[in-house]
């Protein structure tokens, strides 16, 4: 795609809703400071989508309308505290697992691939939540053994936020 004025004007927004979100997270900014501040940027980002779903660029108005589509999932994070406006959390945890894939050249079955993908998931979660991953395995095989349910990869204070429905 080539570059128009509207690149230039959705790198202008993106660097300030990227600077309002560096002054909320070192405190210069108050939450709902943080709100009214993104809430311009959000209307042009919404007009520039409608532009480019308008603009007989074939490319750009699939672009644009999927992501017009989905774009109350885009501020998510300006609307729920301790959402984060990038996935740079999920990739970095993803990478150990993408390192061990290419340095054991995968898995050789499905059942494989399902028993390293969850063992690699407990693993993080774990290291996440700073729990002790082989203590969590052994409390989950002793459960396993013992016909109970395996214990609980949620941190404790989300097992206690979170209500039966």
């Amino acid at each position: 795609m080539p570059f128009t004025p509207d690149t230039f004007v959705s790198l202008r927004q993106q660097k300030k809703l990227f600077e309002y979100w560096r002054q909320y997270k070192a405190g210069k900014l108050k939450w709902e400071a943080f709100q009214e501040s993104v809430h311009p940027i959000e209307e042009e980002v919404r007009r520039l989508l409608l532009r480019g779903q308008f603009s007989g660029n074939k490319k750009l108005i699939g672009f644009c309308s999927g992501l017009y589509e989905g774009r109350e999932h885009l501020w998510t994070f300006t609307r729920v505290v301790g959402i984060e406006p990038t996935n740079n959390t999920a990739e970095r945890a993803l990478r150990p697992a993408a390192i061990y894939r290419k340095l054991s050249f995968g898995t050789q079955s499905a059942k494989g691939s399902r028993y390293l993908e969850r063992l690699l998931s407990i693993s993080e979660t774990c290291r996440l939540q700073n729990r002790n991953v082989y203590q969590y395995l052994i409390t989950a095989m002793e459960a396993k053994y013992a016909g109970q349910p395996a214990p609980s990869l949620m941190p404790a204070t989300a097992q206690s936020e979170t209500v039966a429905v």
